[in-house]
């Protein structure tokens, strides 16, 4: 039965991922886009799987510079092509156009009522580690939560709804993330020690605005809508050192 519906619903979850947000910036007018599937009900974050490990993958190596390279080729693009495929417009197909040529289905552990960036996250848990602290490696995966009002009850109550790729993090803990949103696949900033800070004195962009202004609702930032990393992929030893 859960094997039929994941086949009938797997374009269902291709759109589960905060359809029509972000828009990629501070803007100020709302989002025409609307999703296939109706709105979406209340929504919890599954809390990481506890009861077993994690059920490893077996990748080939050089898995993570490979994700990095194809995310970071279609910076500034408006759609996501790869090896001749073509993705869906939003953010959980970005991250399956980088991860699923390397053998890894991403959706395989979705259970009903999930959207497509819920799906990930249980297969991060059951395959990898989500952690909240320390740093992240390129490749690892990041989710955020509440980056828009799914279900349009004017409430924080939609749970999981973004996700990217690291692409790097920098000497100050500021993690470069690449994902796509509305405008295409773009590079944001994020820096968890200062969830609130737009930039430094001298600056510097520390994060960038990944809600916008809506009624009812302010503009929010990366740090701020920040749910947790989780690696799938193997550790090489060339990254274990940064």
């Amino acid at each position: 039965m859960r094997s039929l519906w994941l086949s009938a619903g797997l374009l269902l979850l291709a759109t589960g991922c905060a359809t029509g947000a972000p828009i990629g910036g501070r803007q100020f007018y709302v989002e025409r886009y609307e999703p296939f599937a109706p709105a979406a009900s209340t929504r919890e974050i599954p809390a990481p799987q506890q009861d077993s490990a994690p059920t490893p993958l077996v990748i080939a190596p050089g898995a993570r510079d490979t994700a990095v390279g194809t995310a970071q080729a279609l910076l500034g693009k408006s759609r996501v092509v790869v090896a001749g495929k073509t993705w869906g417009d939003d953010c959980t197909s970005f991250v399956r156009a980088l991860y699923e040529p390397l053998g890894v289905s991403l959706l395989s552990e979705a259970q009903p009522g999930d959207n497509g960036v819920t799906a990930m996250w249980r297969f991060a848990s059951r395959h990898g580690r989500i952690f909240q602290g320390g740093r992240p490696l390129p490749g690892d995966l990041v989710f955020f939560k509440e980056t828009s009002d799914r279900n349009r009850d004017g409430q924080e109550n939609d749970g999981l709804t973004h996700i990217g790729l690291v692409e790097d993090v920098e000497a100050d803990g500021t993690v470069l993330v690449i994902h796509r949103v509305a405008r295409g696949v773009v590079r944001y900033r994020m820096n968890l020690s200062t969830p609130t800070q737009l930039r430094t004195a001298g600056g510097k962009r520390l994060n960038d605005w990944l809600r916008t202004e809506a009624p009812g609702s302010k503009p929010r930032l990366t740090a701020e809508l920040f749910a947790g990393f989780a690696t799938l992929l193997p550790v090489e030893s060339q990254l274990a050192k940064r």
